[in-house]
């Protein structure tokens, strides 16, 4: 099953980790100069681990910055935190991406394809380069698609946003097909995130359309992918880690056994929506209530570091074995929320965020209570800022979705799409200017190698066509 390949970069990206997760699958770091010779499963894992990388790694520290729930304090964060960035700035993610996740997803690919596993194997790989996919074309904008990821292909053509997003569900849509087919699994061990098993991809998959829909603003398809979508917190698609320090949390290490890890800090905006204290950083941001102790959720997210708080890295999201979420069952439960308030009214909203709450209450027991209409009238505990009851509803579930994708790049996604919900998105102030940040820039990287870049290249605060 082995055969000569030739410039395969495997998890190459973990070079700009102080730490890496090389211990979780061993002996994947081949010299990207010379030919070698490998196997599908293999390299599917060495795929699995630079997406975990790109999903859970510095990417979400940046996204964080942007969408107000780090506060960057110093040496090149503060930079971040500042707006003051550059195209090398995001050098890393894009190679991330590129390098580390496309080239290696299709050379898993075609590996599967020439020795006869097809099938689940097959569909796997998709899902995963379609999760790489949708991230790089929600932070960039137009993207290299079809030309991403050929060895032969020098300077791949950039492709219009909408269109690579209508890709990726076609992609997903062949997973689906691939992962249904019940034939080609790959062997024990491979797949890091459900070791093969197609029921848990296919509702991965469907979550994601459902994602991607929603970015979109297509609700319809967003409501229907994800009823179709991860069934339950076990199927969530996560990043895995163990105790070791080589295979820890990328969050643990950052905050815990790097140099780097005093730059940042939780947002005192994040904070405060948990915090009930009368040392909460602002006070009146609270989002609990009667029917809502947030006093759980807070110590599970947030630990104190002096007189700030980073993420939990002792007992909670983020020690050092802890899953890091890149698509996860709680996502999925506040797209359908949204998706039915946003399609077919109050009740069916209510109703879903009730069903959300419900599953909130088993991770947190005796925190959160049913809400009901009276609660979202003027006057009622979910409505302080006085709203109309739906309005005050899609702030309550844009509000759950701010702090429960805390750690991925969807939060971003997030606050770009709902810009103009003026009553209900979440109440951002820029950390300077007037502007909130809408865009990553085209790294330096490809703007210097690739002469289809784009021309003249988009600013810092210039929307993607999806959100424009």
């Amino acid at each position: 099953m082995k055969i000569k390949l030739k410039n395969i970069l495997f998890i190459s990206v973990l070079s700009f980790f102080i730490f890496s997760c090389e211990s979780l699958v061993e002996d994947l770091n081949d010299n990207p100069n010379r030919q070698t010779s490998s196997t599908y499963d293999l390299v599917l894992s060495g795929t699995q681990l630079g997406n975990m990388v790109l999903q859970t790694g510095e990417m979400t520290r940046k996204t964080g910055i942007f969408s107000g729930q780090y506060t960057g304090i110093d040496r090149s964060h503060l930079l971040y935190n500042n707006y003051n960035v550059t195209a090398s700035t995001f050098n890393a993610e894009w190679n991330n991406v590129y390098a580390d996740v496309i080239v290696n997803s299709r050379v898993a690919e075609q590996i599967a394809i020439d020795n006869n596993i097809g099938g689940i194997t097959l569909g796997i790989i998709k899902v995963v380069r379609a999760s790489a996919f949708g991230t790089a074309a929600s932070l960039w904008g137009d993207i290299p698609y079809d030309e991403s990821g050929v060895p032969e292909i020098e300077n791949p053509v950039f492709e219009n946003q909408v269109d690579v997003y209508n890709k990726i569900q076609l992609l997903l849509d062949e997973a689906i097909s691939d992962l249904s087919s019940g034939i080609g699994r790959p062997s024990q061990g491979a797949d890091l995130h459900f070791d093969g098993n197609p029921v848990s991809w296919i509702e991965v998959a469907n979550s994601l359309k459902a994602r991607y829909y929603l970015h979109q603003k297509d609700y319809v398809n967003a409501l229907s992918y994800a009823e179709a979508g991860i069934s339950s917190n076990e199927n969530s698609f996560v990043s895995i880690h163990g105790n070791a320090d080589a295979s820890a949390n990328l969050t643990y290490q950052f905050f815990e056994q790097s140099t780097r890890g005093s730059d940042v800090v939780v947002s005192d905006f994040l904070v405060s929506l948990l915090d009930d204290s009368s040392s909460s950083p602002i006070v009146g941001n609270y989002t609990g209530n009667s029917k809502s102790n947030e006093s759980h959720r807070f110590n599970y997210f947030f630990r104190s570091s002096g007189a700030s708080y980073i993420p939990q890295t002792i007992n909670g999201f983020a020690q050092i074995d802890a899953s890091s979420p890149i698509l996860t069952y709680a996502e999925n439960l506040l797209i359908i929320a949204e998706s039915q308030l946003r399609l077919n009214g109050f009740d069916n909203g209510l109703s879903a965020l009730n069903n959300y709450r419900s599953f909130l209450n088993s991770l947190f027991p005796n925190s959160y209570q049913s809400l009901n209409e009276t609660d979202f009238q003027t006057g009622g505990i979910e409505n302080n800022d006085n709203l109309n009851p739906t309005d005050a509803l899609l702030k309550e579930i844009l509000e759950e979705k701010y702090i429960m994708l805390f750690g991925t790049s969807e939060v971003f996604s997030d606050i770009r799409r709902t810009l103009s919900d003026v009553n209900s998105k979440v109440n951002l102030t820029p950390n300077t200017g007037s502007e909130l940040p809408q865009r990553f820039l085209y790294p330096q990287s490809e703007i210097d190698r690739n002469s289809n870049a784009p021309n003249p290249i988009p600013g810092f605060f210039e929307p993607t066509q999806i959100n424009k």
